[in-house]
């Protein structure tokens, strides 16, 4: 069977955004819900996308600061002005309100938490980085993306990818165009799909940590 270059960096989101709306839509316990796309993602990334996966990192020390730097901005604005996030720009008909995806009952659970910090640390930096920078930061430069570079360089792909990531984010729009766009100069600086996977996890590993030890659900 003949499959698009195009394949393996896409499909591993396409499923992932199908699996978080079907638990829902299944009402499925949040162990299972958490369990199913673990499982699931983990067995997509090795048969799909492995063939295009790096994990190579040029540059340890200033990736893992960009990855708190981006975790700090996230938290930014909720801290410095509480109620902020309540704000018409972020809960309106459009994105919806702020809330958490798990159940109060889940908050208790280590298995759980686990497995949901497990998907944001590990699972998510590679789907989303194969599809935002390592594709379609090229893809929208040239169809052809393969014959570009990691992190080349177009003023409308730049742009574009970094508003489509922070409409990602829903109520968040706003630190994820902040997120966004660090992420894209990162990929423009290192050219380094290992660098970008790196500190989206470590963004990603300190707000899980953040949201269980604050009580922050409703990052989650």
């Amino acid at each position: 069977m003949i499959r698009s270059p195009s394949f393996p960096y896409v499909a591993p989101f396409v499923v992932l955004v199908g699996l978080l709306l079907l638990p829902r839509a299944l009402r499925l316990p949040d162990l299972a819900e958490q369990a199913v796309l673990v499982a699931a993602m983990a067995l997509v990334l090795a048969w799909i996308a492995a063939p295009v996966l790096d994990f190579r990192v040029r540059h340890v020390a200033m990736t893992v600061l960009l990855g708190v730097l981006v975790f700090a901005i996230w938290i930014a604005p909720d801290l410095l002005w509480p109620g902020y996030r309540r704000h018409w720009l972020f809960e309106n008909p459009l994105l919806g309100t702020v809330h958490g995806s798990l159940s109060a009952a889940a908050h208790g659970r280590p298995l759980v938490l686990a497995l949901r910090g497990l998907r944001a640390a590990a699972i998510v930096p590679m789907v989303e980085e194969l599809f935002w920078r390592a594709w379609l930061m090229r893809w929208l430069i040239a169809p052809d993306f393969r014959r570009l570079a990691l992190g080349a360089y177009a003023p409308h792909s730049f742009w574009m990818v970094a508003l489509l990531f922070a409409s990602e984010h829903g109520s968040y729009w706003d630190v994820g165009l902040a997120a966004g766009i660090v992420y894209n100069w990162w990929m423009v600086r290192t050219r380094s799909l290992g660098d970008l996977i790196l500190a989206h996890a470590v963004t990603n590993a300190c707000l899980s940590v953040y949201v269980v030890a604050a009580g922050k659900w409703e990052y989650w």
